[in-house]
């Protein structure tokens, strides 16, 4: 085929063509970049619906949105803080992942440990509040998110109350013989930072004399704490005196 060569162009034409060029290239700088606009996190189907749909298999179905939750964030072409998100949805996400797999620890950790590190302490509170509800359905398996919620109440929303609120609950709800004694002891602790030592020192008491402690070095680590107790309240009630 022959091919003919550009002069034998009409000049109106190749004037066209430009004109048509120019204005392409006009209109494309005229408009605005495009911009990654985020998704807003809905609701969670119905649990009948992903019942349905895992076709028997709710542990997988539990698994795959778990997925889709924890990359929700990573939107394409935009990342969204976790503190931008729509916690009471995030929550009924969490929730329906345990509906599906009563087993999985993963949605309690996701509260406790990822989304509980925002900056917004309403939003915390609202995790922990969480954990702990969902650590009563199953105490002897939960109680390590309600520990780690426990010390985000102490140290990063310097709530103690709210610290020996879990630590109590712990101590008297996780009872399994899995549940090490430093998670049953934090109690303790957390009492003694309130300024409750004779508090502190009944428990501890109460918990070197059950026979419970097996363990030469902890015993000797807890013995040596009671007689700290002791020398700080004999120490607090000569002050006492002393100012009266």
């Amino acid at each position: 085929m022959k091919t003919r060569s550009l002069l034998s162009v009409p000049f109106g034409l190749k004037a066209v063509l430009l004109v048509c060029l120019s204005l392409q290239i006009t209109w494309n700088a005229h408009q605005p970049k495009p911009e990654a606009k985020p998704e807003e996190l809905a609701l969670p189907p119905p649990l009948l619906h992903f019942r349905l749909s895992s076709l028997g298999e709710p542990v997988a179905s539990a698994q795959l949105t778990t997925l889709y939750l924890q990359a929700f964030d990573n939107q394409p072409g935009i990342s969204i803080p976790f503190r931008n998100l729509d916690y009471t949805q995030v929550e009924t996400w969490l929730a329906r992942i345990l509906e599906l797999d009563p087993l999985t620890q993963y949605p309690l950790l996701m509260a406790s440990q990822l989304y509980a590190q925002v900056p917004d302490e309403a939003k915390q509170r609202q995790m922990l509040a969480f954990t702990h509800r969902h650590f009563l359905a199953d105490p002897n398996r939960r109680w390590p998110w309600l520990a780690h919620a426990a010390i985000v109440a102490k140290h990063r929303l310097h709530d103690l109350p709210l610290a020996l609120l879990f630590a109590q609950d712990i101590a008297a709800k996780a009872t399994g013989e899995n549940v090490p004694h430093w998670a049953r002891q934090m109690q303790i602790f957390i009492l003694e930072d309130m300024g409750e030592a004779k508090s502190a020192k009944i428990l501890l008491g109460g918990l070197l004399a059950s026979g419970t402690l097996n363990d030469s070095h902890e015993i000797h680590f807890l013995t040596q704490k009671m007689q700290m107790l002791e020398a700080k309240i004999t120490s607090d009630d000569i002050s006492s005196n002393i100012r009266h």
